[in-house]
């Protein structure tokens, strides 16, 4: 029986064969699927449609999916998973550094695919939905509203996709206490997986990039060598 919801994900691959398969899959799981082919055809179709998740291959031709990956980032939170038929860990990292959610190497598992869209849906529904008692967290200048999932330092808005938003929510909810990699991982992304420590290492420095005035002596994620992360009350 087909899982009916309202979310619509767009895939994007050069390869019509993949992006078919992925497409029945997730027709399967109750999900709209738009389709592109390569970076630009992705874009239009991210400003054509509601789309609430991407699925993006990196070597396409016209623009690849780093590039769209780059621009989209630029106006969208919305959470992407890049496909790529590169496993090097470098790779992997590169792509979380240029704003991907998740990554999932060529040839995979159809059924971990679906898994992961099914991760990824989720964190980004509880980004965006509301609560019926407004709360904050804060310290220092970092507040985070659970009612409006906003977060600001010093008054001023930033803007963390939905996995960076889980990561600070989890350290603010959990001040002083040492949250090591895994912790984080199995508590953001539901899972274990591959390359833990990069993925988080990897998210972390970029939510440093964003609410620290100087990430390389941050005030409020520290580190706590060879154990884990932690945010202190300023």
């Amino acid at each position: 029986m087909i899982a009916m919801n309202n979310s619509t994900i767009l895939v994007c691959d050069d390869d019509r064969e993949i992006v078919n398969a992925i497409g029945i899959y997730l027709i399967q799981e109750g999900y709209t699927v738009v389709k592109a082919y390569d970076g630009l055809q992705a874009l239009e179709a991210i400003k054509a449609n509601e789309i609430q998740l991407i699925i993006i291959d990196v070597m396409m031709p016209k623009m690849d999916g780093l590039t769209a990956l780059i621009k989209l980032r630029e106006t969208h939170k919305l959470p992407v998973i890049v496909l790529s038929a590169k496993s090097e860990d470098t790779d992997k990292i590169i792509g979380l550094n240029f704003g991907a959610d998740d990554y999932v190497t060529k040839p995979f598992n159809p059924l971990e695919l679906m898994a992961r869209v099914r991760s990824n849906m989720r964190r980004y529904t509880d980004f965006g939905a509301a609560k019926s008692s407004p709360t904050s967290l804060r310290t220092g200048g970092l507040v985070l509203d659970t009612s409006s999932r906003c977060v600001r330092v010093d008054g001023v808005d930033v803007a963390l996709t939905p996995t960076e938003f889980k990561i600070v929510n989890l350290l603010l909810s959990n001040l002083s206490v040492v949250m090591s990699s895994e912790t984080i991982y199995e508590k953001v992304w539901e899972d274990m997986s591959f390359s833990v420590e990069n993925t988080v290492a990897v998210h972390i420095r970029r939510i440093r990039e964003k609410i620290e005035i100087n990430p390389k002596e941050p005030k409020y994620i520290k580190v706590v060598w060879g154990v884990g992360y932690k945010m202190d009350k300023i």
